[in-house]
């Protein structure tokens, strides 16, 4: 479980890079990604797997609390650690994005 959430971190990471490397690209670049994906649609699944990691940590937290055989409280702290890192980078992102529109819409026309 705990393999599964880190690549699933990593997934995340290398999204928000992708989404880096296109805000920093040429600004006639659609499509920076090189797999035929808009930045919309790249945001949309890195938000897609945030929420994913998000509810799963909450899933294994309420097993733990049922007493599930096989669920222990380190992979519950592992996994909601892993959530609110996904969480954190994700807001990071907007961050930025917002401040990168809030400069935009402020230069002059």
């Amino acid at each position: 479980m705990a393999i599964q959430g880190l690549s699933n971190i990593e997934t995340v990471l290398a999204q928000m890079r992708v989404v880096a490397a296109a805000a920093s690209g040429p600004a006639g670049a659609p499509e920076a990604s090189g797999t035929g994906r808009s930045f919309a649609a790249e945001l949309q699944q890195s938000l897609r797997q945030v929420s994913a990691m998000q509810n799963s940590a909450a899933a294994l937290g309420r097993a733990f609390e049922l007493g599930v055989p096989g669920v222990s409280l380190a992979n519950v702290m592992i996994d909601t650690q892993k959530a609110g890192i996904a969480f954190q980078a994700a807001l990071q992102a907007r961050n930025r994005l917002v401040a990168a529109y809030q400069e935009i819409a402020s230069m002059p026309v």
